[in-house]
């Protein structure tokens, strides 16, 4: 079909993923053809019809789309004869055919596939190839998403994208496209469609401006984080000074450093400058940045004269670091869940679940409303926590601050807890099985030698390991630390019940809590040994910041869907952690043990990050667009 300008729809759109970022265009002129070309891909493959027009922006968001490696293009145009129905659900393609009562979207004739699901590729080919009818392209993507590929949709907003059969649908197409302007549109899109209330108002009204003078100066997302790093850093530093005029500043510049850390994920949104890299950068920055500031407030507090500022930031970062955890996971059940059949648990628990979600869904589809930002902000984000944390030190002080963090804290860990718990029994998607449980779980090589024990399940047996350390710790604080150090190895034997379930399976409703409860044991346990010894509180807090760093450093690589740590093996597991804790208590050499194996963790750390970005960085794969002219009119 001619377009406006005289090529044909197939040459323009071959133009334009060239624009969008492929490395090669390479036609093909059927689905067998199309596989025996995917078969000879190494990297990812580009697939399309020849009757898609769309804004070269719509191609290179797909082509560089950081959601997952497998991309589907999917629009909201009203299904046409042949065309492929799409089901989302979580952002997810959970199905996708002809017809489809419970349609979401259709395909956009366009998607991206992973070169580890280049196999699925060339097999949904080739199965598509003998039974299509109507445009070949949504003959494979139907057989691709049957065979079970991990799919995510790519939506089409402020931009322009259609599928056309005719000169009449290209024109219409064409005249939508020419209406619309392509930086103002990328401008708005790297804003995220859905954020939290205080960013959604005191920082996205103008964040933008930010993110189109750093694109212009060449400022790319990974020094804007570097900037958000030193703003907040310097806002822990006159914290720690104390004085009204330093703690106004203080504030003012985490407000600013916040609005950096929204400025790097939008300059990459607009620039489409995504690597691996960069998002673990940014995840682990965040938090770094986060327990830097407790680490100010605490100092603050203990240096106005309040004796307990250090333990405040240390429960603080505690707290916030299992609530992440429960975060992280709650994150991937329901993303398993999404592609999975829900079954209901126990005589009441399918009832409740099921209440729970219908709540849930109809609060999120009603977006801006008060139901909606409340639901937004009590579980307490990033945002409402630094927004907090500026005001309450600039009108009060860091005592007052701390306290208000943990409060808040506490309540959105209860209420999440709660409500998550009841739904999760209601899903009932293990999701631990369905990765390295061990690596996830942070075993060392004692864990993986204890006996198995099954009966109790890996939940019940984390819980029980935390109440030890929980118990010394509440005794040292009662006692002041004085004669319980022979109780360490008492509460070292409980917290070792947790590692009786390293070798069961994680397949229970509850299980993805398991981890946040291993990282709570331990931590208590390090904070335990620590009041017992007398060691500074300050030593204490940079011991637990370094497990904290270690930690995150999975959940980011698990969500990233980046491999280990190269060096993970030798970070000797929560348990082995703990018994070198527990024989420098019974040595009497408690803060040496503290800072020998918190100086080994972070040179590990460290080495890690070198070793995984620096050393052996994966090199970037050629990508291929192959449009696919047959049952296409282009």
């Amino acid at each position: 079909m001619p377009t406006g300008t005289g090529e044909t729809l197939a040459d323009r759109l071959a133009a334009q993923w060239r624009r969008a970022g492929a490395d090669e265009v390479r036609a093909a002129a059927d689905l067998d053809e199309l596989a025996a070309l995917v078969g000879a891909a190494t990297g990812p493959v580009i697939v399309s019809g020849a009757d898609l027009v769309a804004h070269t922006v719509v191609l290179r968001h797909l082509a560089t789309s950081p959601v997952g490696p497998t991309v589907a293009l999917v629009l909201t145009d009203p299904p046409a004869s042949g065309r492929t129905a799409v089901r989302e659900e979580r952002g997810q393609v959970v199905e996708a055919g002809p017809e489809l009562a419970d349609a979401t979207g259709v395909f956009g004739g366009a998607l991206r596939v992973g070169a580890e699901d280049l196999p699925a590729l060339a097999a949904a080919a080739r199965a598509a190839g003998r039974a299509a009818a109507g445009p070949a392209v949504d003959a494979l993507f139907a057989a691709l998403t049957a065979l079970g590929t991990l799919t995510f949709a790519q939506r089409v907003r402020l931009l322009v994208a259609h599928r056309v059969d005719d000169a009449a649908a290209l024109h219409a197409a064409e005249a939508a496209l020419a209406g619309v302007d392509e930086d103002k549109a990328e401008l708005r899109l790297s804003v995220k469609e859905r954020d939290d209330f205080f960013t959604t108002y005191f920082v996205s009204t103008w964040s933008p401006y930010v993110t189109k003078a750093a694109a212009r100066i060449g400022f790319g997302p990974t020094a804007v984080t570097m900037v958000s790093v030193l703003f907040a850093v310097t806002a822990a530093v006159l914290f720690g000074v104390g004085g009204r005029p330093a703690w106004v500043a203080g504030a003012v510049l985490l407000y600013l450093g916040f609005v950096l850390d929204c400025v790097d994920g939008q300059l990459a949104r607009y620039t489409r400058h995504f690597s691996a890299w960069g998002g673990w950068l940014d995840t682990m920055a965040d938090r770094a940045k986060e327990y830097l500031v407790y680490a100010g407030l605490g100092y603050g507090a203990t240096h106005a004269g309040f004796r307990y500022g250090w333990a405040l930031a240390i429960a603080a970062m505690t707290l916030q670091t299992v609530r992440h955890m429960t975060d992280t996971w709650y994150g991937v059940l329901h993303d398993e869940a999404a592609r999975r059949p829900k079954t209901s648990v126990g005589a009441g628990g399918g009832a409740i679940g099921d209440r729970l979600n219908a709540a849930s869904t109809r609060v999120q589809a009603d977006t801006g409303s008060v139901s909606y930002w409340l639901k937004r902000t009590v579980v307490f984000p990033i945002g409402e926590r630094w927004a907090l944390i500026a005001l309450t030190v600039a009108l009060f002080n860091p005592l007052v601050s701390l306290v208000a963090v943990l409060v808040w804290g506490t309540l959105a860990f209860a209420y999440t807890g709660a409500l998550r718990t009841l739904r999760a029994r209601w899903m009932w998607v293990p999701v631990l099985d369905t990765v390295d449980a061990t690596l996830h779980r942070d075993d060392g090589p004692l864990a993986a030698r204890l006996p198995v024990v099954r009966p109790m399940g890996p939940l019940t047996l984390a819980v029980l390991a935390a109440l030890g350390p929980a118990a010394l710790l509440v005794a040292a604080l009662v006692a002041g630390g004085g004669g319980l150090r022979w109780w360490v190895p008492v509460a070292l034997l409980v917290l070792l019940v947790g590692g009786l379930g390293a070798g069961a399976a994680h397949n229970g409703p509850l299980d993805w809590l398991v981890p946040a409860a291993l990282r709570a044991g331990e931590y208590l346990f390090a904070i335990a040994v620590g009041v017992v010894g007398g060691a500074p509180a300050w030593l204490v807090f940079g011991y637990v910041l370094v497990l904290t760093l270690h930690h995150y450093d999975l959940t980011a690589r698990l969500e990233k869907r980046q491999p280990a740590p190269p060096l993970h093996r030798w970070t000797l597991g929560w348990e082995g952690r703990s018994v070198l804790l527990a024989l420098a208590a019974i040595a009497g050499i408690e803060r040496i043990g503290l800072a020998t194996l918190g100086t080994y963790l972070l040179v590990g750390f460290v080495a890690s990050v070198v070793l995984a970005w620096v050393v052996l960085p994966a090199r970037a794969a050629r990508v291929t667009a192959i449009p696919v002219r047959g049952g296409s009119p282009g």
